[in-house]
């Protein structure tokens, strides 16, 4: 395969999964419909993610907190990945595997949302921050991949890319990710 060819296939198989993904309409809509419940209620939205979901967290919370499409007030939105003082802190006191549940525990509330982002579903820092979610009575919505995973069993909504490319399932999860933004903008008729 010439290096032309493979561009080319990288494209075609970006528009096969992304084809795919519309059967996930229904469970984009719902999750907007749960991000826009929390924040008509003063509640916040929560993203975590590792590595490259780690940045979709710290972009789709921007989307809330900044503009998608609409100049509008902010929302309440936070991403557990952007202090790396607690990071490291937690990291290092605590494990790698508490960074993002033990900050959910001090800044979580019933009724706040969290958006745990990862390809796989299988880290046990994301795995931990739903069940920590769930204890603290927070709904979760989990983009994943490859399966789900283990999150897929314990999120409220999950948002499962039918793909098992790690790249592919990046590149849909900051896909739905706009387009929840964008739901959350038209469902809250924000000015």
């Amino acid at each position: 395969m010439s290096l032309l060819q493979r561009v080319e296939s990288e494209f075609e198989n970006h528009i096969k999964i992304a084809s795919a993904s519309t059967s996930l309409s229904g469970d984009i809509l719902q999750a907007a419909r749960l991000c826009s419940q929390a924040l008509k209620n003063n509640n916040k939205v929560i993203f975590c993610g590792n590595g490259g979901s780690a940045s979709d967290s710290q972009h789709l919370c921007a989307e809330l907190i900044g503009r998608l499409k609409k100049n509008r007030v902010p929302l309440a939105a936070v991403s557990l990945t952007a202090d790396t003082a607690a990071l490291t802190c937690i990291g290092n006191d605590f494990g790698y595997e508490q960074v993002f549940s033990r900050q959910l525990e001090g800044i979580g509330k019933e009724g706040d949302i969290l958006i745990s982002i990862s390809t796989s579903g299988q880290s046990a820092n994301i795995i931990n921050a739903l069940e920590t979610a769930e204890k603290l009575k927070i709904k979760s919505i989990a983009f994943l991949g490859k399966g789900g995973g283990s999150a897929l069993k314990i999120c409220t909504q999950s948002i499962l890319v039918p793909s098992n490319n790690t790249g592919n399932i990046q590149e849909m999860h900051i896909l739905i990710g706009h387009i929840v933004c964008g739901l959350i903008e038209n469902l809250l008729d924000l000015e």
